[in-house]
């Protein structure tokens, strides 16, 4: 038995629109069961996110997270993805943690984003300036051909190292470039909005991704209440993520108010109606996209 061990090398066999159509043809698929565990060492942290889908097969990722490591000149968040055979259950490919995770995670804004922005897309405001944020340019230039990036973050320094390394235009003003903007991607790990409904101009299409604890948010109340909200999977947003939990909690919208999920894209019911109304997707991130991402990857490898 060959076990596949692949790293960020394989990254020029990967492809963005490729890996949307392959979530796509996943969620065709019975639906995954997905499981998360934490272990703790005071800051220490394991996480275990693990995903079976019958037909494809099974992943575990599992990540470290040191808070102290930066003081050894080592990285805060380390781990691996491991992959099983849907067969037999034997393990087919260790793959690198952060390749997985950034595809996966810029993948699943952009099959929104291909559903739900509108095709003539040209402002795109990054908010956040992280590694995330640099995916989303990648991801983004793929399907948009005439996408003109702009980044506004807190921290002015970062904002410039970010327009240097990926040609996107510095935003002094948040309020003004949201205004202004098409497409919105929020990258950041915010505890409290920072997107107002009230800046939103009609056909804008949100993509929220930094929010992953009931604790955080990075849009308010009232962007929810103006969109036509969209999430990737039920089952990891609506009752995890403070995005959702806290609007529905208020009464500002109810469950019933998201519309569909990545289940829903066979039946049409992920997708823009008009071109002025505001769409807004939440990536959650589950591990069941974790495991459709390594299975493309290691398909793409061996292709």
């Amino acid at each position: 038995m060959t076990i596949a061990i692949i790293g960020p090398e394989v990254e020029a066999k990967l492809d963005w629109i490729r890996l949307t159509e392959a979530l796509e043809a996943g969620h065709l698929l019975p639906r995954a069961e997905v499981g998360d565990t934490v272990l703790r060492r005071g800051a220490d942290t394991l996480l275990t996110r693990s995903a079976w889908i019958d037909g494809m097969g099974l992943a575990v990722k599992a990540a470290t997270i040191y808070p102290k490591n930066h003081r050894f000149g080592l990285p805060n968040l380390n781990g691996i993805v491991a992959l099983f055979a849907d067969r037999d259950g034997l393990p087919e490919a260790y793959i690198d943690f952060g390749l997985v995770t950034k595809w996966k995670t810029a993948a699943d804004s952009l099959l929104a984003a291909r559903r739900l922005a509108r095709p003539d897309a040209e402002t795109f405001l990054i908010v956040g300036a992280g590694t995330v944020a640099a995916s989303m340019v990648e991801a983004y230039s793929a399907a948009f051909p005439k996408a003109r990036f702009h980044v506004w973050t807190r921290s002015e320094k970062s904002a410039r190292a970010f327009a240097e390394t990926t040609g996107a235009t510095p935003e002094p003003d948040l309020e003004a470039a949201v205004r202004r903007a098409d497409v919105i991607a929020t990258a950041t790990m915010a505890t409290e909005p920072m997107i107002r409904g009230a800046w939103l101009k009609p056909g804008t299409h949100l993509d929220l991704i930094g929010a992953y604890r009931p604790d955080m948010r990075e849009a308010d109340s009232e962007t929810l209440t103006r969109a036509r909200v969209f999430v990737d999977a039920r089952a990891t947003t609506i009752h995890h993520i403070g995005e959702l939990m806290v609007p529905i909690a208020e009464g500002a919208i109810t469950e019933a108010d998201v519309i569909a999920d990545f289940y829903d894209l066979a039946s049409g019911a992920f997708t823009r109606r008009s071109d002025d109304e505001i769409t807004l997707s939440k990536n959650g991130g589950g591990a069941h996209l974790d495991l459709m991402t390594a299975r493309y990857i290691l398909d793409a490898a061996q292709g």
